[in-house]
């Protein structure tokens, strides 16, 4: 079906593997279009509780492929704004996607491999990952993906990497918040992912997805009586739902709730 990634359901976990290791897994057109694709799939697929992305080779996600950019030096003005909202599309749909979703970095991520990372819920990444965003040194700017990498790191982090294109390294991603965990190599990468797979999938899926819309319509606004108002109708919704009967009433009779697999 796809032929630069790989796709795989398994007890709950979706998987999207970018396989471009030759290209180190750097986006073009055809790559960005197939991982749209596969997001929405993973996100209507009832199969799917949570949503890890991850790649092959030595590298994460190298950004743009170098042959795409030569071909986008001679587009016209509509065509690189196509492309421009095909990235930025794709970038939209992983960020809000209603399942939990997880990054496992096992390499590089530069340009749009931070934004990728930066678009997850949850980063994990080895200890010898490396990051940068790189745009300016191409006379170029991290424009989609930076309504994403802000969110991750803040404004103040930003300015330097995004105005500097230095490289920096995992301990560094982790230290301002583009990662959360790191991890010595690939083995303890998947015991790592593993572990938050297992926590996410303790969770009421609807909750899940109420909770990622709770965050992105709270984050960044004052306390005002809309908000206050706001998570009041959110909190009293749930309460009533089937979901959240079920899980009350599992917890005050000390049982596992039917969405966690019994046995």
């Amino acid at each position: 079906m796809y032929t630069n990634i790989i796709t795989e359901i398994d007890l709950g976990v979706g998987i999207i593997t970018l396989n471009r290791p030759e290209r180190h897994n750097a986006f073009d057109a055809a790559l960005i279009g197939e991982l749209s694709a596969a997001i929405d799939l993973m996100a209507a697929e009832p199969a799917v509780r949570v949503l890890v992305i991850s790649s092959t080779g030595k590298s994460f996600c190298a950004g743009a492929d170098l042959n795409w950019m030569k071909s986008a030096a001679g587009y016209s003005s509509e065509e690189n704004l196509r492309d421009a909202r095909g990235l930025a599309e794709m970038l939209r749909r992983l960020a809000q996607c209603p399942k939990p979703t997880i990054a496992r970095v096992q390499g590089p991520a530069y340009g749009g491999g931070v934004g990728l990372v930066a678009c997850c819920d949850v980063a994990i990444a080895t200890f010898d990952a490396q990051f940068s965003l790189t745009e300016v040194r191409l006379g170029l700017i991290p424009a989609v993906i930076s309504p994403h990498v802000i969110a991750a790191i803040g404004e103040r982090y930003a300015r330097r990497y995004m105005l500097t294109a230095e490289r920096f390294s995992a301990a560094e991603a982790y230290r301002i918040g583009l990662i959360h965990e790191l991890v010595t190599d690939d083995a303890a990468l998947d015991e790592a992912v593993g572990e938050i797979v297992d926590a996410l999938l303790k969770n009421g899926p609807g909750a899940l997805a109420e909770c990622k819309e709770l965050i992105a319509a709270v984050a960044w606004k004052p306390l005002s009586p809309d908000v206050i108002e706001d998570t009041a109708q959110r909190i009293t919704r749930l309460r009533a739902s089937a979901e959240g009967r079920e899980g009350m009433t599992a917890f005050l009779e000390k049982r596992k709730p039917r969405w966690i697999a019994q046995g």
